[in-house]
């Protein structure tokens, strides 16, 4: 009995010593990746002032991370990196959305062990703050994309999340995107920006558009709900079929009818972009004029892509990027698929063909 006691409080002992020569660092450090604080210099903001939230994202790991800068303010924001509530109601987004390639290496923000960056961001530019009250912000974005190229390999996008930060914000008027003089008018087409040999192609990647969601919408109002769909959007239920329909019903509407400007000022490394609050202006970029007219990750289809962002049209989202990424999304999570822009593209141009 008594070397049982023994060997018991020799064990405990033993424990105890190897616990205190683990480096605390690595004791406190999270394996699940990059973490974010939310900051700021007052709780108080009035209409003239600018709401700064200090934005401090830190590697907690004993190990390098990469960290995909679309998720984050590295070198500005391109996204709706916050969830804003005003009174317990979500605030609108105003700022840029974009459809981007496949990221690559250059895309990602390098953080060795224990590294912080910190990046300051006037909410005021990207949320509307037009209403006086109290508001909630957090750090909320998910990608399976967010630590590597080649995405994570799970069932379940990766998260960035912060702490709740409580303001008081006077409201104030905002501006999303600059006003553009149009250079050249042709119909219901405006260009800025734009070269004699990018008008002619947009003029055709808008009439491609038309004819690609016309096909979409005639699918829909014929009531099917096969493998194409279902390859795009998930199992079929009415509720979400029926605002599908309603999403490319305005999507026809818009493609044929709007006053649409074309700006071809953008020289990043994407398609194209949109403010979705001032519609019908599209900002094409660089891999715009590389892609095919037609077919997968087309002109024709960006167009719509960014046509469905507007919140006149569809509200869409950026949940996720690509084919892979969109099928997995209707597979697994059909109520974002159904709000994801690439995955109304790719049901558009359904290359390859599906019934």
């Amino acid at each position: 009995m008594k070397s049982n006691i023994f060997v018991s409080f020799y064990l405990v002992l033993l424990l105890v010593f190897f616990a205190t020569m683990i480096p605390t660092g690595i004791v406190s450090a999270s394996t699940d990746g990059a973490t974010v604080t939310l900051s700021v210099d007052a709780a108080y903001y009035g209409a003239d002032q600018p709401v700064i939230i200090h934005v401090t994202i830190t590697n907690p790991t004993g190990h390098p991370l990469r960290v995909l800068k679309w998720h984050t303010p590295a070198d500005e924001v391109e996204g709706p990196l916050f969830l804003v509530q005003q009174n317990g109601l979500p605030v609108a987004y105003i700022g840029p959305l974009y459809k981007r390639p496949k990221p690559v290496h250059e895309d990602f923000v390098n953080l060795k062990a224990g590294e912080s960056i910190t990046r300051d961001v006037d909410l005021a530019l990207y949320y509307d703050l037009s209403v006086s009250g109290n508001y909630s912000i957090s750090y909320n974005v998910s990608s399976w994309d967010l630590y590597s190229e080649k995405g994570n390999g799970k069932k379940d996008a990766d998260r960035l999340t912060s702490n709740e930060l409580k303001l008081s914000i006077t409201g104030r008027e905002y501006s999303a995107a600059p006003v553009i003089e149009p250079l050249t008018v042709t119909g219901s087409t405006s260009f800025a920006k734009c070269t004699a040999t990018q008008q002619p192609l947009l003029a055709s990647a808008r009439t491609q558009a038309s004819i690609y969601s016309a096909d979409a919408l005639s699918y829909l109002n014929a009531g099917k709900s096969d493998s194409r769909y279902n390859t795009w959007f998930g199992p079929s239920n009415t509720s979400w079929f029926n605002m599908v329909t309603s999403h490319f019903t305005s999507i026809v509407d818009a493609m044929d009818n709007a006053k649409v400007t074309f700006d071809c000022s953008c020289k990043k490394n994407y398609y194209a972009y949109v403010y979705p609050a001032k519609p019908y202006t599209i900002y094409l970029c660089k891999v715009f004029w590389q892609a095919p007219m037609t077919g997968t990750d087309s002109k024709a289809g960006t167009l719509i892509h960014e046509m469905s962002h507007f919140n006149s049209v569809a509200s869409t989202n950026d949940w996720v990027y690509g084919q892979a990424a969109a099928k997995s999304l209707a597979a697994n999570d059909p109520q974002k698929a159904i709000t994801n822009a690439d995955n109304h593209e790719y049901f558009a141009e359904n290359t390859p063909k599906l019934p």
